[in-house]
């Protein structure tokens, strides 16, 4: 199920978010415009299309506005709230973090706010890790480092287990900051909360650095990532050409969706050879792609590659899963440096390959400039939500606005690269590769 699948079905999918009641309490906000259970954000800003659905009496699709409400169901001073990260590193953690508290503590007066150790772990007993308490001095300066000050883990606990957990503690708000992983995690507590019947609101923060999760525009940790990488790719550039025939490999990541790769490409325009899992290529396609840009007159060569490409060359290799039920990626970046050297060696030409892989390094730094600011509209759009009494579900993004997503439909199917899109399109002008790939050798840069 894609955005595309609803904007042609809308009657097909239900897009209403769960509450755990009816908010009744006045917000203790003030000086604020409040957002009304009418709002809604458009799947789509096509003026054919609306009118299209206007035309058949069909409403267009859409998702609930994000945004703080006139009445709250969570009466601030019994609310106790917890926050938990899990799965991979990513830029932006500390800031949602840290926004989280400031925003439960200053514009809802939530005094009691708890950091829940090492992802789902911290709520299974078994493992003893006591949770931590939170306020605005502890989390004062935390988003100048990476990482998260709670710890994190992958994988899921016993749902049963976890909401026993909860209600021993007696939270009742739970933010969960992660990846699609961490979210089916919120789903499985959000269905176990239903089936008792308890009023506590499961809350998730999309924290992806692949930018990969449905009817999200944008994941925070993205834009920090994409600026990282293009420090690696710069780098990986004057390696290259600092030898004759030299090539700059850089391995970015990017599971099942290339968009660090792509966004990167355009970023620095000094890559030649963007790969990414959704445009299947060859080895050999590859290999005469590089000998047409060295016949061509260029001394050197660029290629960034995201960590999910080119996994249909590994022969006969066995799935293999994390913790989380991710599929582990063969290692692109080592086989195309081992492959590429093989084949100019076999034919009898000269390469320099330099290789960087900058995976870990990339994930755990800071988030920057406007990328900051949105962790903190995201954790602010959390709260409020929260507070509503909403539940199962996710915040995000979409044309520019901030929206509640139900968490199903987020993780149901990756967001990937159109092939055939305007991204695609532009990374094929920036790198020129088709003409090599073409045989052509026409590139300029």
């Amino acid at each position: 199920m894609t955005q595309e699948d609803i904007l042609k079905n809308p009657e097909k999918y239900d897009l209403s978010i769960e509450t755990v009641g009816k908010g009744t309490l006045k917000s203790p906000m003030k000086g604020i415009q409040f957002v009304s259970e009418e709002d809604r954000i458009g799947l789509t800003t096509d003026v054919k299309r609306i009118r299209e659905f206007f035309d058949k009496g069909v409403t267009a699709p859409s998702l609930e506005a994000a945004g703080p409400r006139e009445t709250i169901f969570h009466d601030p001073a019994w609310t106790r709230a917890g926050i938990v990260t899990c799965g991979g590193l990513c830029p932006g953690l500390n800031n949602v973090i840290k926004g989280l508290v400031q925003v439960l503590w200053f514009d809802y007066g939530v005094r009691n706010i708890f950091g829940i150790p090492y992802g789902y772990r911290g709520l299974n007993p078994q493992y003893g890790y006591p949770p931590i308490t939170l306020n605005p001095d502890v989390v004062d300066s935390i988003q100048e480092d990476g990482g998260t000050i709670l710890g994190s883990s992958r994988g899921i606990q016993e749902p049963s287990v976890m909401v026993d957990t909860l209600m021993r503690l007696n939270i009742n708000v739970l933010f969960c900051i992660g990846g699609d992983g961490t979210l089916r995690g919120a789903h499985a507590i959000a269905e176990e909360v239903k089936k008792r019947r308890q009023p506590i609101s499961i809350i998730g923060i999309p924290k992806t650095i692949d930018n990969d999760l449905n009817l999200i525009d944008k994941t925070f940790g993205f834009e920090t990532a994409v600026l990282s990488a293009t420090d690696v790719i710069t780098s990986a550039h004057n390696e290259a050409n600092g030898a004759f025939n030299g090539l700059g490999l850089v391995k970015l990541m990017g599971r099942d969706s290339g968009f660090i790769a792509a966004y990167a490409a355009l970023a620095t325009t000094v890559v030649n050879f963007c790969l990414v899992p959704e445009v299947p290529f060859t080895l050999e396609g590859l290999f005469k792609a590089l000998e047409s840009r060295y016949a061509s007159g260029k001394t050197h060569a660029v290629i960034a590659v995201a960590e999910g490409a080119g996994q249909e060359l590994f022969k006969d290799q066995k799935e293999r899963r994390d913790a989380s039920g991710n599929i582990l990626k063969n290692d692109i970046g080592e086989f195309l440096t081992e492959k590429i050297k093989e084949h100019f060696d076999k034919v009898g030409k000269e390469i320099n390959i330099k290789y960087f892989d900058p995976s870990y390094m990339v994930r755990s730094i800071p988030a920057k400039g406007t990328d900051a600011i949105f962790c903190f509209q995201l954790a602010e759009s959390a709260v409020h939500a929260g507070m509503a009494g909403k539940t199962d579900m996710v915040v995000g993004s979409m044309n520019g606005e901030f929206t509640h997503v139900p968490i199903e439909y987020a993780v149901n199917e990756r967001k990937k690269i159109n092939p055939n899109g305007t991204l695609w399109h532009a990374v094929l002008g920036a790198t020129r590769q088709q003409d090599y790939f073409s045989g052509k050798g026409k590139g300029s840069k």
